[in-house]
This record gives structure tokens, sequence and C-alpha cells, in this order.
């Protein structure tokens, strides 16, 4: 056995880890609108189902946060977006992550917050 393998957490990371919730956006992205062109009539249902995945799967890690997902889909036609955030919290505990996913017709914007409980 390697002797510095002691130095390994063998334990899941506690807190919120952006790199986690980053795959976890991602993946939920790719499975909501993968390679859809983008149709302003499904916006709606995408954004939803978004949403409704990364919560999912974010619950799914069993850790002791509450998790606020926001999700912008924007067609690709030249217009500018920009958006802002600010908090008030635990910065020792409490966390955010954004992704920007884009193909060739739309850009999808997700947000996750993720509050210690």
């Amino acid at each position: 056995m390697d002797p510095n393998m002691d130095d390994y957490e063998t334990e899941e990371e506690p807190g919120f880890v952006v790199e986690d919730v980053s795959k976890i956006v991602k993946e939920s992205v790719e499975a909501a609108i993968g390679g859809n062109t983008y149709q302003h009539s499904r916006v709606n249902q995408w954004s939803t189902s978004v949403v409704e995945q990364c919560l999912s799967q974010l619950s799914k890690l069993g850790k002791p946060y509450k998790y606020i997902v926001t999700c912008i889909i924007t067609q690709k036609n030249g217009a500018g977006l920009q958006t802002a955030s600010a908090f008030f919290w635990d910065n020792t505990t409490d966390g955010s992550c954004a992704v920007r996913w884009e193909n060739k017709s739309m850009y999808c914007i997700v947000s996750v917050f993720g509050l210690a409980i």
C-alpha cells in the first residue's frame, strides 16, 4: 500500500463543492436541452426541466443545504444579457456556482446557490 494514500480523503468533501455542482448542472442541461435548436415555444419546458433535474440531483448529494436554482435560456441572436447577484451569507459554508452552456442556437445560464442549514 502506498504510504502517501493517507494524505487523500476517502470521504466526500464537505460543504458546497463548486466542481460537483457544476457537473450536475452541465449534465442536467445536456439531458433537458441537448442538441435541440432554439424554439421559443419550448423554453418554459426546458428551463423547468433544467431546474427540476438540478434540484433532484443536488438533493441526492445528501448534504445539509437549501438550494436555489435559476435558469436563463436565450436565443443566440447578438443581443446582450447582463445579470448580477449579491449575497449576505456565511462565506465559510454557503456558496454559489454559475454555468454557461451553449449550442449553435442558444445560451443556457444556470445559477445555483447553496445555503447551509
